[in-house]
């Protein structure tokens, strides 16, 4: 079994920063792409950022260049620093990791428990 905790989220007026963490423990061989996600009200889960185990990443457009994805395999976390942050930044954030646990052949795919970013002033 595999747990994903999440923390760094809350209030920010426009402008701020935010660093958001996600650990992941458990079982776990190995861990291949991790990544953050977000959801807004009344809109559908979107991909923000990625990153692969060899440093490899991906932005949604929306971010690209306020947002960074970085992560510190030795201690299964994933990092993500948000600065320049925008109302429309607004959302639930989600880690997710496609992880290989102790024992399989196989990756699975699974999910934090969701982090709130709310940016207002």
């Amino acid at each position: 079994q595999v747990q994903l905790v999440e923390s760094g989220g809350g209030l920010v007026q426009p402008g701020g920063s935010l660093r958001l963490s996600c650990a992941a423990s458990g079982s776990i061989f190995s861990i291949n792409a991790m990544g953050w996600y977000r959801r807004a009200p009344g809109k559908r889960r979107e991909l923000v950022a990625a990153i692969t185990s060899g440093g490899s990443t991906n932005y949604a457009d929306s971010v690209k260049g306020r947002f960074t994805i970085s992560r510190d395999n030795a201690k299964n976390t994933v990092y993500l620093q948000m600065n320049s942050l925008k109302p429309e930044d607004t959302a639930v954030y989600y880690c997710n990791a496609d992880v290989v646990g102790r024992g399989s052949v196989w990756s699975n795919d699974y999910w934090g428990q969701g982090t709130q970013v709310t940016v207002s002033s």
